[in-house]
């Protein structure tokens, strides 16, 4: 049998060829309309007895679920609901997550999404995506052979030793692919029958889930060192086999692989780390659009960085591209940069430096200047107070490491200190955006990593923009697959960054927020893929296309 079955939502009409019919097809995620299938699909697919008789709008179907997710008593549970309507009916999901971005993306991603991946293996219901285990890596051709995957694009790939603030969380973090996905499609509109979450499982170090009987990962301590890189090798080359063309997505791998692997692999297949160049890009585009508040230009700015990791270092090497493209030089714009880690501010002298934060020491001869609280180290505090700076952002993952003290030394030499607390999910703030408005009279612009209400403060109202990398890699991605991009480039971010800048609502409005709404977040993608793909053209990395095609 291979009738035409009419799959449609309403706001992409799609004619699929399937051979299901009966309760294979209502089984199936990408095709089941459950109570919407129409009159004639029912007679095609044998469904009549095997649904409801009423046939329902999508928009009904909607209603009922999102009273189902209001009516549920955490986040938590609906974060595990909306994860089996995912895995039951992607027409709904995707209608209802898109409809309601605003209300639900901190459940389908960060914040909840944290809480998701500790929690993986006890709320586990039916596979999604593939879980790559070190014990099958000479079976990787054959596990990725199998013709379901023939259509991939789009893969997001994690060994869960990072994720977001928590740290190690073995399989768990396959949350996090699926999370990302879920945007990639309900934010840049890209088919999820084209998407494939992957998760690396190397083992893990994490004793909690060792110890867990429910544990449904590799049960091994985390392997390193050549071993490791052996698997993470054979897994780039069998997907480079498999797909040449395919957009790869790295995410939430520790700090001592993520560099590393991007610097490996960025110029052998279409791919990026969304943790060092997306949260660079957000973290830029916020910043130029919290500029046009303050007046002060991007080659004025001194950017002090609380975590010296991957994102750190990422959003420092973004910001220091858009200051020389400014009129700086390279070593000018470097100096503007402060990064402090738990040894302080980092210098030449500060030990067991990564090659990538090498690029950012300042000369320990400065602190010889400077007033300290320590003899022989620069903390955030003395960096507050020496180097005055501008904007401070924290990748720190350590909660409430921002300060009152700090926060006010910062605002007395800023007249709008500009605040970014980055760290997700919201256990691991920097500092509330609340009390950063009252530690600073209300003067300071803030970005924070998750989301968070907006607070009246001496009759003023406080937005805090949500500068979370959903803003960008959707828009990213799009462009890659639209053009047919052979690289992602950090030029190509930096133009997502600009694009993005360029729709903030405070471009004309200083009262405004700094970035769009979230509910206009596919007409953000959308303007976002336009910009990249032009940069991606720009730097001859596409096949030929012309303005009137991107």
């Amino acid at each position: 049998m291979n009738d035409r079955a009419l799959t449609s939502t309403d706001f992409n009409p799609l004619v699929i060829e399937s051979d299901c019919c009966g309760q294979h097809i209502l089984e199936n995620p990408l095709l089941n309309k459950s109570t919407a299938f129409t009159l004639e699909e029912r007679d095609a697919f044998h469904l009549h007895g095997l649904l409801p008789d009423h046939i329902e709008s999508l928009e009904d179907q909607v209603q009922r679920r999102l009273e189902c997710v209001r009516a549920l008593p955490s986040d938590l549970d609906r974060y595990v609901f909306l994860r089996d309507l995912q895995d039951t009916c992607e027409t709904l999901y995707f209608a209802l997550i898109t409809e309601h971005l605003e209300e639900l993306l901190p459940i389908i991603y960060t914040p909840t999404v944290g809480a998701g991946c500790q929690q993986f293996s006890h709320i586990y219901r039916r596979p999604r995506g593939l879980f790559l285990s070190l014990p099958n890596k000479d079976r990787l051709d054959q596990i990725l052979a199998n013709p379901r995957f023939d259509n991939v694009e789009c893969i997001v790939v994690t060994d869960g030793e990072r994720i977001l603030g928590l740290g190690d969380q073995g399989v768990g973090g396959m949350g996090i692919p699926i999370g990302k996905l879920a945007i990639y499609s309900g934010c840049g509109g890209i088919d999820p029958s084209t998407t494939l979450p992957i998760t690396l499982d190397v083992g893990t170090n994490n004793e909690e889930r060792l110890a867990d009987p429910r544990y449904i990962g590799w049960r091994h301590e985390r392997v390193r060192g050549q071993e490791y890189d052996d698997f993470i090798e054979a897994f780039v080359a069998a997907v480079h086999k498999r797909w040449p063309k395919v957009l790869l997505q790295w995410e939430d791998f520790h700090k001592n692989n993520a560099n590393r692997l991007l610097d490996r692999y960025r110029d052998r297949l279409c791919t990026f780390n969304d943790d060092i160049q997306g949260t660079a890009s957000v973290a830029t585009g916020t910043l130029l659009s919290a500029i046009q508040i303050t007046g002060v230009a991007l080659t004025e700015q001194r950017i002090a960085i609380l975590g010296g990791g991957s994102a750190g270092i990422g959003i420092a090497d973004l910001i220091k591209h858009a200051m020389v493209e400014a009129g700086l030089s390279e070593e000018e714009a470097r100096k503007r940069f402060y990064i402090v880690g738990r040894h302080g501010l980092v210098t030449e002298q500060t030990p067991n430096l990564e090659a990538f934060q090498k690029a950012y020491t300042q000369d320990s001869a400065l602190l010889k200047s400077w007033k300290l609280d320590s003899a022989d180290k620069a903390m955030l505090l003395d960096v507050a107070r020496n180097a005055k700076p501008t904007v401070l952002v924290g990748v720190s993952g350590q909660a409430d490491s921002f300060s009152e003290e700090i926060i006010r030394e910062m605002a007395r030499h800023v007249a709008r200190p500009i605040v970014f607390p980055l760290s997700n999910p919201t256990s691991c703030v920097e500092a509330q955006p609340a009390n950063i408005v009252r530690w600073t009279e209300g003067r300071a612009i803030i970005g924070t990593g998750s989301p968070f209400a907006s607070i009246d403060y001496e009759g003023k109202t406080h937005h805090f923009a949500q500068t979370n990398n959903s803003y960008i890699f959707p828009g990213v991605g799009l462009a890659a697959l639209a053009v047919k991009a052979r690289r992602v480039t950090d030029g190509m971010f930096l133009a997502a960054a600009r694009a993005l800048a360029a729709m903030s609502p405070a471009k004309d409005d200083p009262q405004g927020k700094l970035l769009p709404p979230l509910n206009d977040m596919r007409k953000v993608s959308a303007n976002i893929a336009v910009a990249v793909a032009k940069q991606a053209r720009a730097e001859g990395l596409t096949e030929a296309y012309t303005d009137a095609q991107i």
